[in-house]
């Protein structure tokens, strides 16, 4: 399994993992997730999207904001024919490892309150809730806001 930074030739793969990983929470919504519908044209010029490839293979993916006094996470996305092998988890290290060289302190994510396996797993992996609000691109929905310290790079 290898990182890379994406490409702009990336972008059909990058929509076709997303809407394939968000499937089952767009069913249980009604709707699909933000990230589903997110133009990722800019943030891949912006080197906001990482790949996690099984050699030719995409098997995951990571979208990483960089902010002054954080990193945010706005996507992790595992190929449902991947799921199942903790690569979730090696995003969320690459994601802490990006944000330490990056020499900030903390990686922030959001989720939707109704996705409670997700808020169970970055809770077990050391993101604490910081707060519940309306999502305000989709009416009726909760964000819940998550934060984990990192600690700065040495």
């Amino acid at each position: 399994m290898t990182i890379r930074i994406a490409r702009p030739g990336d972008l059909s793969a990058i929509v076709a993992l997303t809407t394939q990983a968000y499937a089952p929470y767009t069913a249980l919504f009604g709707a699909p997730p933000i990230p589903v519908t997110e133009d990722y044209a800019p943030r891949i010029e912006r080197g906001e999207v990482w790949l996690l490839e099984d050699g030719s293979d995409l098997a995951g993916l990571l979208v990483l904001e960089r902010h002054e006094d954080h990193a945010m996470i706005f996507s992790v996305a595992v190929s449902p024919a991947f799921q199942g092998k903790k690569l979730g988890i090696a995003l969320l290290n690459f994601a802490d490892e990006q944000t330490r060289s990056w020499g900030l302190p903390e990686v922030r994510l959001y989720t939707n309150s109704r996705m409670e396996r997700n808020i169970a797993l970055y809770s077990a992996y050391g993101y604490r809730e910081t707060g519940r609000r309306a999502n305000p691109y989709r009416p009726g929905w909760t964000v819940v806001d998550m934060a984990k310290p990192v600690g700065k790079a040495a």
